[in-house]
């Protein structure tokens, strides 16, 4: 488990489980141990690797320590940027690796939770999600707007764009991670309540007794939560617990 997972926690008050991934691993805060994972199988990820070589799209590939990547492009360079502003603890562990394939395959006790496909190009990135869904039990995201960041380079602001999509193992999410534990705690879905601001948030959103949508989220975000709160510029998150925790 990552140093910066537990460290956020610290930060936040959790003390009992955190939820990583997208909803491909649950952590114990207490025991200090994995109590849930879908880790993708090595064959659907080598021959997604395959796929990406190919038509020469940049993948990322993440495993509960570290990120995997052939080069800093895209999401990773914005990673390797936002590092240098952070504590050790803090900081994403980035692996820059030659050969993305031959480490995969050669790595016997790998452990991948999702991979991140990323392009410039709208029309280059559809052709690479049309063929990414012929490779069966995998989920795709559909995610249909460009990410927009920013980086430092020196004194100047220089802005990253790029589409991207997050394929984990099938049926794994954020929510199917909240129902393990419900069932574990015994709670009911009506007691949950999830804020979200993008498509990996979607499911919870929908599913939680309490939906809450950040007032930057993306549009289907906004369709299918019961509220909408202040975006993250805002305090939209402590406006939802102020209003729907504190004062119970």
């Amino acid at each position: 488990m990552p140093q910066s997972v537990k460290t956020l926690a610290k930060e936040i008050g959790a003390e009992e489980y955190a939820i990583c991934g997208n909803g491909t691993l649950i952590y114990d805060l207490q025991k200090e141990e994995v109590i849930y994972d879908a880790f993708m199988e090595k064959e659907r990820v080598l021959n997604i690797i395959k796929i990406c070589e190919e038509n020469s799209i940049y993948y990322n590939i993440y495993t509960p320590n570290e990120v995997l990547t052939k080069n800093l492009n895209y999401n990773t360079l914005f990673y390797d940027k936002e590092n240098s502003k952070k504590p050790i603890e803090k900081r994403t562990n980035i692996n820059v690796v030659s050969d993305a394939y031959q480490y995969v395959e050669q790595k016997e006790d790998i452990q991948i939770l999702k991979m991140t496909i990323c392009d410039s190009d709208k029309i280059i990135f559809e052709g690479i999600i049309r063929k990414l869904k012929m490779i069966p039990k995998i989920d795709i995201l559909e995610i249909e707007h460009m990410s927009r960041k920013i980086i430092k380079d020196g004194t100047k602001e220089v802005p990253i764009e790029y589409y991207y999509t997050e394929i984990a193992k099938k049926n794994t999410n954020k929510w199917t991670a909240i129902e393990y534990l419900l069932k574990k705690l015994n709670i009911s879905k009506e007691e949950v309540m999830a804020i979200g601001d993008n498509a990996n948030d979607k499911e919870m959103v929908e599913k939680a007794g309490l939906g809450v949508a950040m007032g930057n989220s993306m549009l289907s975000a906004n369709q299918i939560g019961d509220i909408v709160v202040s975006d993250n510029n805002g305090n939209g998150v402590a406006e939802a617990i102020n209003q729907y925790i504190n004062n119970q």
